[in-house]
């Protein structure tokens, strides 16, 4: 067996046997097969694990946090130079140590500071085993396996959607960036192909539409393709972030009398701060009555299509043209992992096709179909997919629907408890919709003030400082953000079914001893 087979599988084997321990239980979330935990054959050496361990045990800290120039001027036999001379092994183990020490630790049960968190000890041993492999995904020569693994993934992610088993397409993308601007690609050139060689002198002054709660990478998509950023127009929401159906049709109006030519809408299925899903179906019928391109961003909400108690939340969403969905989120794929899915087979291949004769040959020796990369606008596209596949492989859609359901549940815990405690407002009074919880602390000074701008200002200082000394002490991360006229308040996400209740209660008594003399 080549080194490189017999490295990759004896990892695997021992880092899931080591972490299989009730000690280590969380570092194998909703991994119902059994067999993995039951293999033959004890670790040697669970040294060799140590550090992955310490990313994940809360005892451990969320990161050791230093100021950039302490990092560039070295710390402890740290040093970011590059030397003229190789350096010992023994060197190169303490770089590596020390990498991770001055990090962060993202899949510590207490990291809830972003949307993609967790450490999936399949899914960083199928990021092992694709980089050993080294290989690029534009064609089935160099890559055949990988390719036919996408292949199936995108199939099963259209089902899970909604779509027939006739339609549709997809790419994996370096990030959901980067599949939303696919989005807007495809529908510009769907309803002016002659784009593709004419450029922008084909073209009418096009409009687009996305909710004032949409990512921001809806209008850098619209910078990037030249369609300007005054040409997105950013439709109203209601209280709770969800896009106003008469409102969008007013905007589609308002633009057509200003002379531009509407040909997009951009839905969210679970925005980033709020958690809030867009009335897909009501934004359907908009978007048919007015030959508009839907495309639906599911990239943090689209995990829960994997769970039967909250896929209805995105009811709607097999109208859509095309979809977003990241399983780097809400699934715990180790990143990056997003998808662009496309209703309309072929599309890809006429928006991006341009033959490169070196790499797309027509007299192959096999079905040359297969032979993806021409639908892509890169040339080279990193495997993305089989970590993915490796983690569907040991969950089952049935695991991951569990972990999606562990992960809503700590948010309703985390409601529950702010509810309970004085010294807690949150920003909506409803149970959240996705596993985004937003709050202010109000510390004992401000508990006594009234309502009013005095308030609000000393408000918006408290979750700095306190997120402040939280990096400082290193033991647990949150965001915080302002939005529209709501001063700074903290933002908690789950997408690490590892994380407990205790650790939530953790959460709430440090804010608390972090901010009690502000």
């Amino acid at each position: 067996m080549p080194f490189s087979h017999h490295f990759c599988s004896n990892t695997l084997l021992s880092a899931v046997q080591y972490c299989s321990a009730d000690a280590h239980e969380g570092m194998v979330p909703v991994c119902s097969n059994t067999a993995f935990r039951q293999t033959e054959g004890a670790v040697s050496n669970p040294e060799k694990l140590k550090n992955l361990y310490e990313l994940v045990e809360p005892a451990f800290k969320v990161l050791d946090f230093h100021h950039p120039h302490q990092l560039k001027e070295g710390l402890e036999g740290f040093s970011l130079d590059l030397p003229d001379q190789p350096e010992t092994l023994e060197q190169l183990l303490v770089d590596c140590r020390d990498t991770l020490k001055y990090g962060v630790s993202t899949g510590h049960p207490r990291f809830f500071n972003q949307l993609s968190s967790g450490l999936d000890v399949i899914g960083v041993a199928g990021e092992w085993l694709t980089s050993t492999a080294n290989t690029n995904m534009f064609t089935y020569e160099v890559s055949p396996v990988f390719l036919l693994i996408e292949e199936v993934l995108l199939k099963k992610m259209r089902s899970i959607v909604g779509w027939a088993d006739d339609e549709g397409d997809g790419l994996f993308c370096p990030g959901g960036t980067i599949s939303n601007l696919y989005s807007i690609l495809l529908a510009r050139y769907h309803f002016y192909p002659e784009v593709k060689t004419r450029g922008m002198g084909a073209l009418p002054r096009l409009a687009m539409f996305t909710s004032e709660h949409s990512h921001y990478s809806v209008k850098k998509s619209a910078a990037v393709l030249g369609i300007g950023t005054e040409n997105v127009v950013v439709v109203k929401c209601d209280e709770r972030g969800k896009i106003i159906p008469a409102a969008l049709e007013t905007s589609i109006a308002t633009a057509k009398e200003k002379g531009l030519v509407p040909f997009y809408v951009n839905a969210t299925a679970g925005t980033t701060v709020y958690g809030a899903f867009d009335p897909l179906n009501a934004i359907a019928d908009i978007c048919h009555s007015h030959t508009l391109w839907m495309h639906v961003d599911a990239a943090w909400g689209g995990g829960l299509l994997m769970s039967d108690r909250h896929r209805m939340k995105l009811q709607g969403i097999e109208r859509a043209c095309s979809v977003t969905w990241n399983p780097h989120k809400m699934m715990g794929v180790p990143l990056q992992c997003s998808a662009i899915l496309v209703k309309k087979r072929g599309l890809l291949q006429e928006c991006n096709k341009l033959g490169a004769q070196y790499l797309f040959q027509m007299d192959k020796p096999y079905d040359v179909s297969y032979d993806t990369g021409d639908k892509s606008i890169q040339c080279g596209r990193h495997v993305d997919v089989f970590k993915l596949w490796l983690m569907w492989k040991a969950k089952g859609s049935d695991g991951f629907g569990s972990q999606v359901n562990k992960c809503l549940e700590n948010a309703e815990y985390l409601y529950d408890q702010l509810q309970k405690r004085t010294e807690f407002e949150l920003v909506f009074k409803n149970k959240p919709e996705h596993s985004n919880v937003c709050f202010w602390y109000i510390p004992p000074s401000l508990r006594s003030l009234p309502p009013g701008s005095d308030r609000d200002r000393r408000l918006h200082q408290v979750a700095p400082r306190i997120k402040g000394r939280m990096m400082e002490k290193g033991s647990v991360l949150i965001g915080y953000q302002p939005l529209g006229t709501k001063v700074n308040f903290f933002r908690c996400v789950f997408s690490n079914p590892a994380t407990q209740q205790e650790d939530i209660d953790f959460l709430l008594d440090e804010i608390c001893k972090l901010g009690a003399d502000l």
